[in-house]
């Protein structure tokens, strides 16, 4: 069986997104029963009249088909690697006030914190 060149254009066959046979014939029959699986879970889910149970599982068999799922989102440190934090709890005063000195005040009354806030939320 002889394949193409590598870079030369596909040539025949079914046009891209054409169904090929079972696909359409699925289609019109699920057209021609005048409702979608889809369509029955919604319906079944919206009943006053059906279980809650079986409600709460067309909810979540409908669910992906309603709503998009969102993106999980990896975090990362430098080049890919691990979040770097340090722990600033058992600094010493001097390394304290050298940070101070870069950075501002850190958890002080001037910097938004209440004093003895342990949450650091500060004062609402």
């Amino acid at each position: 069986m002889a394949g193409r060149k590598p870079g030369s254009p596909k040539t025949g066959g079914r046009k891209k997104g054409t169904p090929n046979k079972a696909t359409a014939k699925r289609e019109r029959e699920i057209a021609q029963s005048g409702m979608t699986p889809l369509e029955y879970m919604l319906k079944v889910m919206r009943s006053e009249a059906a279980d809650g149970e079986r409600r709460d599982r067309m909810a979540i068999a409908a669910a992906p088909y309603v709503h998009p799922k969102l993106a999980s989102m990896q975090h990362s440190g430098p080049n890919g690697g691990p979040i770097q934090s340090v722990d600033l709890t058992n600094m010493s005063e001097d390394d304290i006030e050298r940070l101070e000195a870069l950075f501002g005040t850190l958890a002080s009354a001037a910097g938004g914190d209440a004093e003895g806030d342990p949450s650091g939320e500060g004062a609402a």
